[in-house]
């Protein structure tokens, strides 16, 4: 480990400290705006520069975005408040489970087609809170080189008419250094977070809020579009 990668895990460590000893009286008396500014806290020290542009989602929002590094999660969750869906293996790490619960995540098995209905009705649970939800369609990080298929299950959630849902793409653009942040093949979880750490200076990142999706398209569209306007923005 690096001495730059322990100098910003000790700065987080210090500002997770200080979030949490806010958090839990705040919330108490309702919505607590600490587990966004602890994720906004920790994309900082990690040296992200985040800039956004166009329209911020509304409440009963799903985002839709690329995902190329875990940087995105803070960055995103700094700028629009949004909670995630993320896989349940996550779910074996107990300091990350909890404070994933903090920021509302729903945990997911993407594997299991059986379990898809029973996702989607947290979905819809966690969407009805005052959080837009974000959902990472590639279904893992990759490696920076390229946008992965779309994976449109899970867009079931913004099929029914009867519960209008509004879907917004989201492209975050690395500008050139997202081969840097990407995941490789054989790189470890633990390994990827510190090299990230560890590297020298910071990084500009572009937030690009695209125009919410037309409703009442079937989940395939609605995968299909969104990767199309990424890819092109």
């Amino acid at each position: 480990m690096t001495l730059r990668a322990l100098l910003r895990l000790a700065l987080m460590a210090l500002w997770l400290a200080l979030c949490v000893a806010i958090h839990l009286p705040v919330r108490a008396f309702g919505p607590s705006p600490w587990p966004r500014r602890l994720l906004r806290g920790i994309g900082w020290i990690a040296g992200a520069r985040v800039t956004s542009i166009g329209p911020k989602p509304a409440e009963r929002t799903l985002i839709v975005a690329n995902h190329v590094s875990w940087l995105d999660i803070p960055m995103l969750a700094g700028a629009t408040d949004c909670a995630f869906v993320a896989k349940d293996g996550l779910r074996g790490h107990p300091i990350m489970h909890w404070l994933c619960e903090q920021n509302g995540t729903v945990f997911v098995d993407r594997d299991r087609r059986g379990s898809v209905g029973d996702q989607i009705a947290q979905m819809e649970a966690a969407i009805r809170s005052h959080k837009p939800l974000c959902l990472f369609p590639e279904g893992t990080v990759s490696d920076g080189t390229c946008l992965l298929p779309f994976r449109s299950s899970l867009l079931k959630i913004a099929e029914d008419p009867a519960h209008p849902l509004t879907v917004q793409p989201v492209a975050i653009d690395y500008h050139g250094d997202a081969p840097e942040f990407g995941w490789p093949a054989g790189e470890t979880g633990q390994a990827n977070f510190l090299r990230l750490l560890g590297r020298k200076g910071k990084v500009a990142v572009t937030l690009k809020f695209l125009d919410p999706l037309a409703p009442g398209q079937d989940r395939k569209a609605l995968a299909a579009q969104p990767h199309h306007e990424i890819a092109s923005s």
